[in-house]
C-alpha cells in the first residue's frame, strides 16, 4: 500500500445529505436535466425527490467490511450511511451500487482488469507523475496493476464508464484514491477521495 503524503488530517464528516439532495432536485427538474436521461425516473423517485434510498444499516456496512477484509474509506462509508446506492450521477453512470453488490474488480468484473492489462500503465508509473491530481494530471499515468484489487462501486449497462476505489493509495486520513475510468479517456481521472470524485462529477453534471 502506498500512502499519499499529500493527504490531510483526520477525515471530516462530509455534508452528503446536502449534496445529494441538490443533485436529486436538479436531476428531477424537467427543464434542467431530466430530459437528458435515457428514460424517465420512476414515479416514486419523482415523488420522493430523492435518487437514492435509505442509508445502509450498520450491520450491512460491517458485513461489507468483513467480506472485503478491510475498513471502508471514510467518505464512501458516510455516503452509504446516507444512501445505500444511487441512481444516475451523470448521463454516463447509471447507478452507484448498494453495499451488497460492491466488490473487488477481480471478483465482480474480472474482465475489466483484463481489458486494461498489458502495457497500458502497469504499476511502474513514478510517484512524481502518479501523485498529480486536478487539471494537471495525465489520465494515462495510471497504475493498471492496481485494478484487480480495487472496489467497483458503480454499474452502467453496456458502457465502460465506472467508479473505482483504490486500496493501494490511501491518505493519512484513511481515504482511498478514487478513479473514474471512462470510455472517452485514454486512462482514468483520479481523485484523493470518493468525496472529491463526487463533487467533481456534480460540477460536471451541472456543466460548471
Amino acid at each position: 500500500m502506498v500512502t499519499d503524503t499529500q493527504g490531510g488530517p483526520a477525515a471530516p464528516v462530509h455534508p452528503w445529505r446536502d449534496l445529494l439532495q441538490r443533485w436529486s432536485d436538479e436531476w428531477l427538474d424537467p427543464i434542467l436535466h431530466e430530459q437528458e436521461r435515457r428514460e424517465p425516473f420512476p414515479a416514486e423517485v419523482r415523488a420522493a425527490r430523492w435518487l437514492g434510498g435509505p442509508g445502509a444499516a450498520p450491520g450491512e456496512l460491517t458485513a461489507l467490511e468483513e467480506r472485503l477484509g478491510t475498513a471502508l474509506p471514510p467518505s464512501y462509508r458516510q455516503f452509504l450511511q446516507i444512501s445505500d446506492g444511487w441512481l444516475d450521477t451523470t448521463t454516463e453512470i447509471a447507478r452507484l451500487l448498494p453495499a451488497r453488490d460492491v466488490g473487488r474488480v477481480r471478483d465482480v468484473d474480472p474482465e475489466l482488469a483484463g481489458d486494461w492489462g498489458g502495457d497500458r500503465g502497469g504499476t511502474d508509473v513514478p510517484d512524481e507523475e502518479y501523485f498529480v491530481y486536478g487539471d494537471e494530471q495525465d489520465p494515462c499515468a495510471i497504475r493498471t496493476g492496481y485494478l484487480s484489487d480495487m472496489l467497483k462501486i458503480s454499474h452502467t449497462p453496456g458502457a465502460g464508464d465506472v467508479y473505482l476505489l483504490n486500496p493501494h493509495v490511501v491518505t493519512p486520513a484513511g481515504e482511498w484514491e478514487a478513479w473514474y475510468l471512462a470510455h472517452w479517456l485514454p486512462g482514468a481521472l483520479r481523485y484523493r477521495s470518493f468525496w472529491e470524485l463526487m463533487n467533481d462529477e456534480y460540477r460536471s453534471f451541472r456543466g460548471d
